[in-house]
């Protein structure tokens, strides 16, 4: 089989069959017609500034699915955060870009949303460690796409191997409750010797302390079996057991520490979002995060035309916007909307940039430079998480 898992290809999806069926109905009708303006076009979620802030990542991809084709696109940098406005503008012949909306929408709504929810997981517990254990709740193709908008947002690591090769970055993690089933009951000690054998030294020694017996009990023994060589204990309580998790983990931390084990760290993981982690910050080391980025709304982003024809004459859709726009980041964390050709606001940075003339790509990518640049928007705007 040569697609045994029915995904869509890079192939098709460069060539415009990643689309929906109207776009294509579009082409034929303009050919027939012979009508090929040039448009603007703009990619927003929303038309003025709402004071929420998102992230914005994805135009790397889309970079790449404009590259050949005879259009100019400028877009917001990796990682910058908007709350309204245009995040990316393309120029050019319309049937040059008809049929990529649905593929250049997607490139970008996903991974903002995925970017935006991690961003918030980080800013909770921003001294913490804290790791992307979500991967297993979305299509394994898409993996590394959550993977990469995690790392933007300033997360530690991640859990997912072959999206650890994509990226370019090792995977992290260390047992699951799986591993402590095939040695049974009685027998975590055994468990947790056997892995400080077998795994390379270089793998942090975090044993997982709720399985069988409660997670103090579990987290005392693992300490006392591994002694020194013990990073941490990693607590995945189910909710329907926890109770009051916040006490759980004060108790195990303070039963370490009353024999003598200050240094082994808490780890905490199991369906956990920003609240969670605001009350255990103070008494947790770690946090593992996964469904509070997978489950993530997309953000609602759509292209619209705003200018046609060669001297780019205002148009637009009744509720959208028309004409050529830049949006603006003044020194007080604002975000401006106003049209390309009038003055922005005093002391004010334009933030879309170009990506892409001519069909060439003209802008670099780099994920720490993007991750440095969310953090710093983050702060500058005020991202509430």
């Amino acid at each position: 089989m040569t697609n045994p898992f029915g995904i869509v290809s890079s192939e098709a999806i460069l060539e415009g069959a990643a689309t929906d069926a109207y776009f294509e109905r579009t082409r034929t009708t303009l050919e027939h017609a012979e009508k090929n303006p040039r448009v603007v076009a703009e990619v927003t979620a929303d038309q003025f500034p709402t004071g929420s802030f998102e992230v914005c990542t994805g135009v790397k991809d889309v970079a790449t699915l404009f590259e050949g084709r005879n259009v100019d696109v400028d877009a917001l940098p990796d990682g910058q955060l908007f709350d309204g406005g245009p995040v990316l503008r393309v120029e050019g012949p319309y049937l040059e870009f008809a049929e990529l909306e649905t593929a250049l929408l997607g490139f970008l709504s996903q991974p903002s949303g995925f970017a935006t929810a991690a961003l918030e997981a980080r800013l909770a517990a921003p001294d913490a460690t804290v790791l992307s254990f979500g991967a297993r709740h979305v299509h394994p193709a898409i993996t590394a796409t959550v993977e990469r908008a995690a790392l933007l947002a300033g997360l530690d690591g991640f859990s997912h191997v072959a999206a650890g090769d994509i990226l370019g970055r090792e995977a992290g993690g260390t047992m699951p409750h799986a591993l402590m089933f095939c040695f049974g009951e009685g027998n975590q000690d055994e468990a947790w010797q056997t892995f400080d054998e077998a795994v390379p030294a270089d793998v942090p020694r975090i044993a997982l302390a709720d399985t069988f017996w409660d997670e103090k009990s579990e987290s005392l023994l693992a300490a006392e079996t591994l002694g020194e060589d013990l990073d941490g204990v990693r607590i995945d309580t189910t909710g329907s057991r926890r109770g009051n998790f916040r006490h759980i983990i004060r108790e195990v931390r303070w039963e370490l520490d009353a024999r003598g084990y200050e240094d082994v760290d808490i780890f905490c993981s199991g369906g956990l979002g920003p609240e969670n982690i605001r009350e255990l910050r103070d008494v947790a080391d770690g946090f593992g995060v996964g469904s509070h980025i997978t489950e993530a709304d997309s953000v609602d982003f759509s292209l619209d035309i705003v200018a046609i024809g060669d001297e780019a004459e205002p148009i637009s859709k009744r509720g959208k916007l028309s004409g050529v726009k830049e949006v603006y980041r003044t020194d007080d964390g604002g975000h401006h909307v106003a049209l390309a050709d009038r003055d922005g606001p005093a002391d004010a940075e334009p933030l879309l940039e170009p990506l892409v003339r001519d069909g060439e790509i003209v802008r670099e990518f780099d994920l720490e430079t993007a991750s440095e640049r969310c953090l710093a928007d983050a702060s500058a705007v005020g991202f509430d998480s």
